[in-house]
């Protein structure tokens, strides 16, 4: 990789994913484009940055045309939770922008990534250790989304040559950017509640397994998979990656290392319970691990560290 185009560069992961790709490429060679332009002082607009509506094909071949990217990310998406309340435009947005993405890319002779999710897999997928070739049958409609995108992008792999790459993100924690309507959300709402009142009721119910991982992480993965050797992968668009499995009476146990008098209750929310309940509680990183070198680095306790600390200090300016 040397330039790079993004979509949804203001979403969960398409924020800090920017800022770390300037780090490496140089500002001027990463590309953000969103539906929105982001309020002044938003740390996007140091570098390029084009408004862009995703389901908009021919904005998007003029954008790369002109900016040359070798590169196309596509991180615009629906998620799992919000997708449910409108799920016909969820299938349009997920499924039309990444036709419109991969469209670009084989025009212009683009390398190629898009994440998929453990929303791919369903209740009858295996629950414990999931392998990352295994029955997918999801129940959602951003699950169905997810499934028929890995599919697609290795279409385009086989039958283009197009060079595409994606991850099965778990749920993914961060403190720059605050949930967005994701299953996995209470454990990053959880931690800025730990910081701002000291309690928090979680819309996930105890004993509820889900696997996750630092946002540090998963940067990291999406990174070292887009520059390993095409000659070393066999796969292609749907490793598994993960860093733990946790459940919320888990991470209140690693915030009351930091925050002794922090209290724990439960509002459970059915629709994301369901949700949750239909994904494995531990999958299987073994060909991410083996095939490109997938090592994360932040397990639970030093994730609460890492993320009480920043929040305390966003919540001190």
């Amino acid at each position: 990789m040397k330039r790079i185009m993004i979509t949804g560069a203001l979403g969960q992961i398409g924020t800090e994913l920017t800022l770390k790709l300037r780090e490496i490429y140089g500002v001027e060679n990463v590309l953000a484009t969103d539906l929105r332009r982001p309020e002044e002082g938003n740390p996007v607009l140091d570098g390029p940055f084009e408004t862009l509506d995703v389901m908009d094909h021919d904005k998007m071949l003029a954008i790369a045309d002109s900016f040359k990217p070798d590169t196309m990310m596509h991180m615009a998406a629906l998620l799992s939770a919000t997708a449910e309340k409108n799920p016909v435009f969820a299938w349009n947005l997920n499924m039309g922008g990444l036709l419109n993405a991969l469209e670009v890319a084989r025009k212009l002779e683009m390398q190629f990534f898009t994440p998929s999710s453990i929303g791919a897999f369903g209740p009858n997928t295996p629950k414990d250790n999931t392998p990352q070739t295994t029955i997918q049958r999801p129940t959602t409609m951003y699950g169905v989304n997810k499934v028929a995108g890995e599919l697609l992008c290795d279409y385009y792999h086989h039958h283009f040559g197009l060079d595409t790459r994606g991850v099965r993100f778990p749920g993914l924690i961060s403190h720059v950017k605050e949930p967005g309507g994701g299953t996995t959300d209470y454990a990053v709402e959880i931690y800025f509640k730990a910081v701002r009142e000291g309690k928090y009721a979680s819309y996930i119910d105890k004993g509820t397994f889900m696997d996750m991982m630092f946002m540090d992480d998963a940067i990291n993965a999406i990174i070292e998979l887009m520059e390993a050797p095409a000659d070393k992968l066999v796969d292609r668009n749907a490793f598994n990656v993960t860093a733990m499995s946790i459940d919320p009476e888990m991470v209140a146990a690693s915030i009351r290392k930091f925050i002794p008098e922090f209290e724990l209750t439960y509002e459970v929310d059915p629709v994301r319970q369901g949700i949750a309940e239909s994904w494995p509680n531990s999958i299987d990183a073994t060909e991410a691990k083996k095939q490109w070198g997938f090592n994360p680095k932040f397990d639970l306790d030093k994730m609460t560290e890492e993320m009480l600390t920043a929040i305390r200090a966003k919540e001190q300016k």
